[in-house]
C-alpha cells in the first residue's frame, strides 16, 4: 500500500508561481526498482487531464503540451517527494491537482487509468 500526500496548493495571481509536493509513504521508491510518478488536474465540470510524470530514477519526463516551458517535474528519492514547479501560471491552469503513482514499467505514461495509488489533491488557483 502507498500513502500520498499533496501540498502547496493555494491563490496566486497570474504569472506568479507555486510548487506543488507529493510525499510518498508505506510502499516507497526504494522497493521497487522501477515505476513512474505523475500529476494531474481536474477544473471543475472536465475531466482529468495529465500534467507532467517522472520515473523514479527521474531520467525521463513527460510533460502536457499545455505546460511545457513553464511546469517542471523532479524527484527527490532519499525524501520519497515528488515536486512540481509551476510557473508563469494561468487562469485556465485552476484545477485540483492529484500526484499519482505507477509500479513497474507502465506504458503510456499519461493515461490516468494506469496509475494504481492517488493523492487526495491540492487546489491550486490562479486569478486574472
Amino acid at each position: 500500500q502507498v500513502h500520498l500526500v499533496e501540498s502547496g496548493g493555494g491563490l496566486v495571481q497570474a504569472g506568479g508561481s507555486l510548487r506543488l509536493s507529493c510525499a510518498a509513504s508505506g510502499r516507497t521508491f526504494s522497493v521497487y526498482p522501477v515505476g513512474t510518478m505523475a500529476w494531474f488536474r481536474q477544473a471543475p465540470g472536465k475531466d482529468r487531464e495529465f500534467v507532467a510524470a517522472i520515473s523514479w530514477s527521474g531520467r525521463t519526463t513527460y510533460y502536457a503540451d499545455s505546460v511545457k516551458g513553464r511546469f517542471t517535474i523532479s524527484i527527490d528519492n532519499a525524501k520519497n517527494t515528488v515536486y512540481l514547479q509551476m510557473n508563469s501560471l494561468k487562469p485556465e491552469d485552476t484545477a485540483v491537482h492529484y500526484c499519482a503513482a505507477a509500479f513497474g514499467v507502465i506504458t503510456s505514461p499519461t493515461n490516468p487509468n494506469r496509475y494504481v495509488y492517488w493523492g487526495q489533491g491540492t487546489q491550486v488557483t490562479v486569478s486574472s
